[in-house]
């Protein structure tokens, strides 16, 4: 897998998860635990997109 293609998976994961995370926040049941775990995720996720952005620009 290339690594652009890895970077455009990572970045549509993300933004699932701000989708899920924003319907969570705006749902009556919202728990407040799945939340967080989301939103732990999502900046993973992005810490991620940005190690491999850093890591591809240096090789150029």
């Amino acid at each position: 897998m290339s690594l652009q293609t890895h970077l455009s998976q990572l970045t549509r994961k993300h933004e699932a998860l701000e989708r899920e995370i924003q319907e969570a926040v705006h749902s009556p049941s919202a728990d407040d635990l799945h939340i967080a775990e989301l939103k732990r995720r999502k900046l993973h996720l992005k810490d991620e997109i940005n190690r491999l952005q850093e890591a591809a620009a240096t090789l150029h």
